[in-house]
């Protein structure tokens, strides 16, 4: 249930009203002050609550029924966007345009360094790439784990970007302390478990969407993590399984739009692994920011032929320098029609 104040409320009437609330139903009151009103989303058991006598109260403009099972990400209870900051020099959601670039795994010191300086240079705000690896193959490299997460901290103090990348389970958390965003990957979408934790934490999540996921059962998996607290939540879509296989997987173009109508928060696009094919990267990045998207995840690598994981969808430094000039110059083209 959504409850809109009036702007005559006054702190003192919204903090009564919003006790009597907890008091006389057992829910938990979400409150977003806006600019032109203040909203209370009530979440818990809401069959009980009278919602005529909620709306005959002096304070109260509007109340609405929310149908939808997922309450905190729900554009509803948040009508303006999310803003998430990663080290008070990157604000993701603002309008802004992002991309976080690097290799699929991290594989040596000098790797990691010499594509994070070139990525930089680029335009990439962030810096990504694999310490643990979730391989479909249990031969193929898994990464290189707690050595790869220094190898990215190394990287970061020789750039200054902030570092993304994947968890895998729970006992991970604590390596996790100096990442600035931590990636829940497709696979690991509905490890709830996971999310239940990660919601303890107050950083920065991007949640990958699933493989056959839909939008609904994405936003429940960003709910977890929002219901324990944690409100950095960015979605990632990453392409979905469908029954071609040109493609690795079908990038949701669509899905987009639809999130921004559906929720506040922050999406990413990764047209990397939604492609498998780094010649469809470009195409794939330029749809994702015309249909809104708040920043781009794209994998780079100095040597894809002899990548470790992931080369034919890896984009050298010199392609990925054209790629993030068009994507900024189509956004900033954007911009000016708005």
């Amino acid at each position: 249930m959504i409850i809109v104040l009036k702007t005559s409320a006054t702190p003192e009437q919204i903090a009564g009203f919003t006790e009597m609330l907890k008091t006389n139903y057992g829910v938990s009151v979400n409150r977003w002050d806006g600019v032109h009103s203040t909203v209370l989303g009530l979440i818990g058991d809401t069959t009980q609550v009278d919602s005529e006598f909620i709306d005959a109260q002096d304070i109260v403009e509007s109340v609405k029924r929310v149908q939808e099972p997922y309450k905190k990400a729900n554009r509803k209870f948040h009508p303006e966007n999310t803003v998430i900051k990663i080290n008070d020099t990157v604000s993701i959601g603002d309008g802004s345009l992002h991309i976080m670039a690097g290799p699929c795994s991290v594989e040596s010191e000098a790797q990691i360094v010499q594509i994070a300086k070139d990525v930089k240079q680029s335009g990439a705000t962030l810096l990504r790439g694999g310490a643990f690896k979730p391989r479909t193959s249990p031969y193929a490299f898994q990464g290189l784990k707690a050595e790869g997460l220094d190898l990215l901290k190394t990287a970061r103090k020789e750039t200054g970007l902030p570092i993304v990348t994947e968890i895998m389970r729970v006992s991970h958390i604590d390596m996790f302390e100096n990442v600035d965003i931590i990636q829940v990957g497709a696979r690991n979408m509905q490890n709830f478990e996971l999310l239940k934790e990660l919601g303890k934490t107050r950083k920065p999540i991007l949640l990958k969407r699933g493989l056959s996921s839909t939008i609904e059962e994405w936003l429940m998996s960003a709910e977890y993590i929002m219901a324990g607290g944690n409100n950095n939540v960015m979605l990632c879509e990453r392409g979905i399984r469908t029954y071609e296989n040109f493609t690795r997987n079908t990038l949701d173009v669509s899905a987009i739009p639809i999130i921004k109508k559906l929720s506040h928060l922050p999406v990413i696009v990764d047209p990397s692994h939604a492609s498998g094919k780094s010649w469809l990267v470009e195409p794939l990045a330029m749809a994702a920011v015309a249909a809104g998207a708040d920043g781009l995840i794209i994998e780079v690598h100095n040597d894809p032929p002899h990548a470790l994981s992931d080369g034919a969808q890896s984009l050298t430094p010199a392609q990925f320098d054209k790629v993030a000039k068009k994507v900024f110059a189509l956004k900033a083209a954007l911009a000016e029609q708005q």
